[in-house]
């Protein structure tokens, strides 16, 4: 082998293995980004079920007017409104249950 030989060698074999190396750390990059973005799906709706159930129970006769559990509802709201900001990211792996759910809202439609 000449010298122009293995050196144009050594740089396929350098190439080759950088090229496996940046493909396995962008690939457990997006497995962690997925990851982020599923539990912050699942924040999202854990909020948004406990502004409902909140919602629900200051409505009640019983509690109805209590300034501390207005003071948490208005807090929990702020909590889900600021959380909202963060909707593209948990929007990644919830582009298919929005599909799912537009379907299933147009399918109950009543029709015209």
């Amino acid at each position: 082998m000449s010298r122009l030989e293995i050196i144009l060698s050594a740089i396929l074999v350098l190439s080759v293995v950088l090229n496996v190396g940046v493909f396995v750390y962008a690939r457990a990059a997006i497995v962690r980004l997925l990851s982020v973005a599923e539990e912050l799906g699942d924040l999202s709706q854990m909020t948004n079920s406990f502004a409902a159930h909140l919602q629900t129970v200051y409505e009640l006769d019983t509690f109805y007017g209590d300034e501390t559990l207005n003071g948490l509802l208005q807090h929990a709201i702020s909590f889900n409104e600021q959380l909202d900001t963060f909707e593209y990211i948990y929007s990644l792996t919830e582009e298919e249950s929005f599909t799912d759910d537009r379907t299933i809202e147009e399918e109950d439609a009543p029709e015209a």
